[in-house]
């Protein structure tokens, strides 16, 4: 079977990686489809190919500068046109990366998948009908949690079009040098990231050391206040995977005390791939593997002092932080790329 990976804008480039080498693994024959990362090195193909078709001047220009997004609308249809020259027995995209041009100029040439990712993204979350008319347009659309069946289910979306593939861990094996009281906060650092209530937990917990990693795409000022008089250490930028393995490898647990604005987590899939336990918000699905594998703990939206006891409960008490570990490595052991490939082709053998 011929696959089209598609990922226009780049956002989720290992990912895409994974999901392409499992499935030629598979016997796929696969190309993805993409554009220049802008923040960092990209793994190198593994029995697939990679063709960067997108944004060739705005993804080389620049970083996150606004100056970016003009030139890259207009680069837009010159992709989409790119891509329908595609020849495939079925087409995969990751994301729409510009919902209201998409509306009007994407038609998948081929039978379609979609994986949402993000459910409704937060710039056009209100605009449902855009939603519908665009994900109409595909066969299947899988999510990655039963939060997101039900989601997208609710919005309009015909149920007999949803597919769940839960979403698979990055496995790592880092050197341990956990110290037992090391808080990690992972990931690009946005609002909905909830970084004010992980300070404000730490905070509550006492001798607790938080680890800070991650490129910031907000001001960090106000978070440093916050976090005066604590032992914070903050690793700032796109972390190269030797990086990553050392945060990972230093965290005796993860905490992601989300805003409800993202089904899934990659950086939670990550803590639980390198045998991380998590701290987690009871937000869009990110609970669900946690509970699932007993890999740390879930606590109500928004309930700092909840959070807290969760962390201090870990820390505090030896047998719950290892069988908290043990759920982790579970995660990691059932929720593999090569069983996602498996999930995907049946989800392509359906509409192809």
């Amino acid at each position: 079977m011929r696959v089209l990976l598609a990922d226009p804008p780049a956002f989720t480039p290992t990912y895409d990686h994974e999901l392409a080498a499992s499935l030629a693994r598979a016997g796929a024959d696969v190309e993805l489809v993409t554009s220049r990362f802008r923040f960092g090195e990209v793994p190198t193909p593994d029995g697939y190919r990679r063709t960067e078709l997108f944004y060739p001047l705005s993804s080389r220009l620049f970083r996150r500068s606004p100056l970016r997004l003009p030139l890259k609308a207009a680069e837009h249809p010159l992709g989409l046109a790119a891509l329908r020259r595609r020849q495939a027995d079925v087409l995969h995209l990751q994301w729409l990366a510009a919902p209201e041009l998409d509306a009007r100029l994407f038609r998948p040439h081929v039978p379609a998948v979609f994986t949402a990712h993000d459910l409704l993204p937060r710039r056009t979350a209100k605009r449902a009908d855009l939603w519908r008319t665009l994900l109409g347009r595909f066969e299947r659309v899988v999510v990655h949690s039963e939060n997101g069946r039900d989601t997208l289910a609710g919005v309009g979306v015909d149920p007999e079009r949803l597919r769940v593939v839960p979403h698979p861990v990055f496995p790592s094996d880092p050197p341990r040098s956990d110290d037992g009281r090391t808080v990690l906060c992972f990931g690009v650092i946005r609002p909905y990231k909830g970084l004010a209530d992980a300070i404000d937990a730490v905070r509550r917990v006492g001798d607790v050391r938080l680890l800070v990693a991650g490129d910031p795409l907000e001001p960090l000022d106000p978070y440093r206040v916050a976090a005066t008089g604590l032992e914070v250490e903050w690793r700032l930028g796109y972390l190269p995977p030797a990086e990553v393995d050392r945060a990972f490898g230093e965290a005796t647990i993860a905490l992601f005390p989300y805003k409800p604005e993202l089904d899934q987590s990659g950086a939670l899939l990550r803590a639980l791939g390198a045998g991380v336990p998590a701290v987690a918000y009871d937000v869009g699905g990110i609970a669900e593997p946690v509970r699932r594998f007993g890999a740390g703990r879930v606590v109500p939206a928004g309930d700092v002092e909840a959070l807290a006891a969760a962390v201090q409960e870990l820390l505090g008490d030896p047998a719950a932080l290892e069988e908290a570990r043990a759920g982790a490595r579970r995660a990691r052991e059932e929720l593999t790329w090569d069983a996602a490939a498996r999930a995907h082709l049946a989800i392509y053998e359906e509409i192809a």
